[in-house]
């Protein structure tokens, strides 16, 4: 099985509008390979060459006069680039630090994010589709898979990047169970394989779990404002 490296990757910025000027004054990235955190990351924080929103400020608590030596990010483009390479690149609300770091690449002539890396996830959009109708911040999937935000007083990129990893993960954890049967070569791998029909093994749906299953198709329904398609199935 080939190796799948990814890489959590999270901004922070001196407003919310790169369209109006913003800048990027803070990038953390943090590497996972093969759904295993490697301890590798990459942090800098910027020199945005314009002053902060007090919005902005008040969600990330950068100052001006903090990020005054800062590198800009010219100065780091290029590691930034070498870190995303040949990687799956996963964003909480992609399309926010997709456009700033795409704003900032083509003031330097550079081609966008996505031609650095394999692909770009948005785990808000992942997320929206698991829990139609719920709170989907990073601080609303921390509460809800169990991940400590206990720290997060703060906006910061490197520590937002490490808690989506964590629930990145939770939120796949049915993809790294495919992960492991595919790599550990059961026995009833190796029988499919070789052409034998292994046996079928039945777990039946506990009643907590019919409970919650009702719950979520009642939230499809009404999100869809009609009957889902497992309802007309088994009506």
């Amino acid at each position: 099985m080939s190796i799948i490296r990814q890489v959590m990757l999270d901004t922070e910025t001196t407003g919310l509008e790169w369209r109006q000027g913003e800048r990027v004054i803070e990038i953390g990235c943090v590497e996972m390979v093969s759904r295993k955190l490697t301890g590798r990351h990459f942090h800098c924080y910027l020199n945005p060459g314009r002053a902060i929103g007090a919005g902005a400020q008040a969600v990330h608590g950068l100052t001006d006069e903090f990020l005054a030596d800062k590198p800009k990010f010219a100065d780091v483009a290029d590691d930034l680039l070498e870190f995303l390479h040949d990687a799956e690149v996963i964003i909480h609300n992609a399309p926010f630090d997709v456009g700033f770091l795409d704003n900032e690449l083509d003031l330097l002539g550079r081609e966008q994010l996505k031609a650095a890396c394999t692909g770009i996830t948005d785990t808000l959009k992942m997320a929206r589709e698991l829990r139609p109708g719920k709170k989907n911040s990073l601080d609303a999937l921390c509460n809800e898979f169990g991940v400590d935000n206990s720290s997060r007083q703060l906006h910061g990129a490197l520590l937002d990047a490490e808690l989506l990893a964590e629930v990145y993960l939770a939120m796949t954890r049915g993809q790294e169970s495919l992960m492991m049967d595919l790599e550990m070569g059961s026995a009833e791998m190796v029988a499919l394989m070789s052409g034998e029909r292994p046996s079928v093994r039945v777990l039946a749906a506990t009643a907590d779990e019919l409970l919650e299953h009702e719950r979520v198709l009642a939230e499809i329904d009404k999100e869809s404002k009609g009957k889902t398609l497992w309802r007309t199935l088994a009506a």
